[in-house]
């Protein structure tokens, strides 16, 4: 064996500690998987994985109840996941905030039509304090996102026509809209201890009190949103309004001076969904929460498709999921099929950018989002450098939707396991209980080749 060379050694170890403590600011051991990597001759020939940690089995009801009694009668056999939406340094080492999505959540084709399928509706999206220790996830805090008066906020959608129809597990019985209703997907926390949320519904950015609670959620202008139980400030650019169904905000970035970044998850469909399908031109936001207010739009453009996951030929399948800043006006921006995902490192110029000029008017032709090459039309793309293909590191896990820097040269990536769900008929049994895919919710420590920060 030449002196450099690597073995790359994967230990599988697994134990089970099911149910919560009474006081939610106890911890609750959970067992996972482990995989690390031993490096030989003393040279770093490229990213690795260096450690990885899954949580294990929390049934869902027992989670949910705890926080807000009775709102969960039936988790119908799901366990507690969905905890991939975002990961962020909590402070110390090996401690992170997370938070779920919107709840377990699939589809279903009646008659040949797609239904979004919610067998867990009265689910509350929660921020969730994890810590990771060897091959452990533990869980050490939870904190329900709740409405002024501490009721559930729910993971249903907020309006008929404009997201898409609730229905029961099998998909056969309507359920309610929930004008409330939050798809939370990146997480923040800011100096004073509150927390900042990115929804895909609204797209909204919710700012929540460190006990949970709404304070605010923005929105864009002219959603109309009536019947919140928390103020809701028409904020951000009416041409959000134009975003793909269940691809509003997904990344979200705290920048040293206290902005916000956030990211359209995918193209906007303008004008139409076609267009949007076939589009590489995404929008970045630049939210000043001392204004209150957007302060810059940025123009990014995705690499092909089949760059980023070799042999996908489906452009809608690009996302941005995660944002990571990394000092002044920085950022990595992941670009991701659910197979894999590639980092990029991105310097944020000054000014306002695209905002409110033409390509924030839905009447412009061709819109942005047609564009072939956008910098031919004079618009400002941001510049972009590759800083890590996570497809080509072994041991990172598919759907990456969180990233963390962790040091100078270590990233944490958490992925979405989707609460065990899959599409179909098939994810319940005829009792109605879940059929887990297997899939599990793991916290991967990947090493660098090089440090990101001096």
């Amino acid at each position: 064996m030449s002196p450099h060379a690597r073995t790359q050694r994967t230990v599988v170890r697994r134990s089970l500690a099911v149910g919560l403590p009474l006081a939610l600011v106890s911890a609750i051991a959970v067992a996972g998987t482990a995989t690390g990597t031993t490096q030989h001759g003393g040279r770093d020939a490229g990213p690795r994985v260096t450690g990885s940690a899954v949580l294990g089995e929390i049934p869902l009801a027992q989670f949910s109840n705890r926080l807000l009694p009775g709102t969960v009668g039936d988790d119908r056999g799901v366990d507690l996941g969905g905890l991939g939406s975002d990961i962020y340094p909590a402070g110390r080492k090996g401690e992170f905030w997370t938070v779920t999505d919107r709840g377990p959540n699939g589809q279903i084709k009646v008659d040949g039509k797609k239904r979004r399928t919610f067998p867990v509706p009265g689910f509350d999206p929660a921020i969730v304090k994890v810590r990771v220790s060897g091959d452990t996830v533990r869980v050490l805090r939870a904190i329900p996102v709740t409405t002024a008066e501490g009721t559930a906020v729910t993971g249903l959608p907020n309006q008929a026509k404009r997201d898409e129809a609730p229905y029961t597990y099998n998909a056969r019985t309507p359920l309610s809209y929930d004008p409330n209703g939050l798809d939370t997907e990146g997480i923040v926390r800011a100096q004073d201890g509150s927390f900042w949320l990115a929804d895909e519904y609204g797209p909204s950015l919710v700012h929540v009190s460190p006990r949970g609670r709404v304070l605010a959620r923005y929105v864009p202008k002219g959603l109309g949103l009536e019947g919140a139980d928390y103020p809701v400030v028409e904020a951000l650019p009416g041409i959000l309004l134009q975003r793909k169904i269940n691809r509003g905000f997904e990344g979200l970035a705290l920048l040293p001076n206290g902005d916000l970044v956030l990211a359209v998850q995918s193209p906007l469909s303008l004008p139409d969904q076609d267009a949007g399908e076939g589009s590489r031109n995404a929008r970045l936001l630049r939210f000043s929460p001392k204004k209150r207010a957007v302060t810059a739009e940025y123009a990014y453009r995705f690499d092909p498709v089949g760059v980023v996951d070799p042999g996908e030929d489906d452009t809608s399948e690009l996302k941005i999921s995660s944002l990571v800043a990394i000092g002044g006006n920085s950022l990595l921006v992941q670009e991701r099929t659910d197979r894999t995902s590639r980092l990029h490192r991105v310097a944020l110029p000054g000014g306002a950018g695209i905002l409110g000029g033409v390509w924030d008017d839905p009447t412009t032709s061709p819109s942005y989002e047609q564009l072939e090459d956008p910098a031919a039309a004079d618009v400002p793309v941001l510049g972009k450098e590759l800083v890590i293909d996570l497809g080509t590191v072994a041991g990172v896990p598919g759907k990456v939707e969180g990233v963390a820097l962790v040091g100078r040269r270590t990233l944490a990536v958490v992925n979405d396991n989707d609460f065990g769900m899959t599409d179909g008929p098939e994810a319940f049994d005829a009792e109605g209980r879940l059929v887990d895919s297997g899939v599990e919710t793991s916290v991967t420590f990947v090493r660098l080749s090089r440090p990101l920060l001096g």
